[in-house]
């Protein structure tokens, strides 16, 4: 696994899971075209990008080609980094046809692949320090926002307070609270929230 420290930014669930088995970074799915419609995606990976900085890595055929574009014209050009693969003729193994271009997306070139386009985007693998206390899935628990009463509306709550999707499952909301803040911080936010309720 190659630790980076920019959010990575794919079309779709496939992507998504081949770039896990290779990179130890936050991936985010556009889910294809819907990014153009979904604020709450775009203000997400909007408050990635100035976080901690956002790799766009789609498909090179013109689907992916005009995702990257709508992104790199709605986050200023000093949180991007672009990161293209080769235009590859062939199929994905799971479909049963090859893309209407015929070109292989992401989820379909090798790793070696992967590893040199980020290679040539000027995307180093470097160790990121680890948070000393970091904000862990029991904590969501101890606090209430997941596994006990009230705990969807607290949840509600939470993710809109740090402009997170509501559909985030409980591990991605876990690595995302540590992209965004400290345990420090966390603590102070549920307090708030306790407060408000």
């Amino acid at each position: 696994m190659i630790k980076i420290k920019e959010a990575v930014i794919v079309e779709g669930k496939y992507d998504k899971i081949k770039l896990a088995s290779i990179l130890d970074a936050p991936i985010v799915t556009t889910d294809g075209f819907r990014i153009f419609k979904d604020k709450e995606k775009q203000n997400f990976i909007r408050s990635l990008a100035e976080k901690r900085g956002i790799l766009i890595l789609t498909d090179s055929d013109s689907a992916g080609l005009m995702i990257r574009s709508f992104l790199g014209g709605s986050i200023k050009k000093e949180y991007i980094k672009h990161v293209y693969i080769p235009e590859l003729f062939g199929k994905e193994k799971r479909k049963n046809e090859a893309s209407k271009e015929g070109l292989l997306g992401v989820e379909g070139v090798s790793k070696e692949i992967i590893l040199k386009s980020l290679e040539r985007a000027g995307v180093f693998a470097q160790d990121s320090p680890e948070a000393e206390d970091p904000i862990t899935k029991i904590d969501l628990y101890d606090d209430g926002f997941f596994g006990k009463d009230n705990c969807t509306e607290k949840r509600k709550i939470l993710l809109k307070k740090v402009s997170l999707p509501s559909n985030l499952s409980t591990n991605a909301l876990v690595q995302m609270l540590n992209v965004f803040m400290t345990k420090d911080e966390y603590k102070l936010l549920v307090k708030e929230i306790e407060e408000s309720l």
